[in-house]
């Protein structure tokens, strides 16, 4: 899940300073403001590689789609980006739990295998 989950944060990290880009030109917004708000979203994502198999991870994950989504308001585009991601963000944590626990199954086979050889 991890793998999946970090390579969607990594994509997102990138989709946010690009769409930082086209807020500063928003004469409502100011720079500071605009980088501001990208920085701490693009750090969140950075740091949430690290954290998506913690508790609370896939929630914080969750939270920051939504902010994406939210953050359609000033960049309409990220209405749609945001939903694509949130769609990603869903398949990456669901397939990768299962990964995650095809991986552990065929673990356990391995392990019960080679005890049953050792015996013998």
């Amino acid at each position: 899940m991890r793998t999946l989950c970090a390579s969607t944060l990594i994509g997102e990290f990138f989709v946010i300073g690009f769409a930082g880009l086209v807020a500063m030109k928003d004469p409502d917004l100011s720079t500071s403001t605009v980088w501001t708000v990208s920085g701490i979203a693009m750090l969140l994502c950075v740091l949430l590689c690290g954290m998506v198999t913690r508790p609370g991870g896939v929630a914080l994950g969750w939270a920051l789609q939504l902010a994406l989504i939210a953050s359609g308001v000033f960049v309409p585009t990220m209405y749609f980006l945001g939903a694509v991601f949130a769609a990603l963000w869903w398949a990456s944590v669901h397939f990768g739990r299962k990964v995650d626990e095809a991986k552990a199954r065929f673990a356990a086979q391995d392990r019960s295998s080679s005890s049953t050889a050792d015996a013998a």
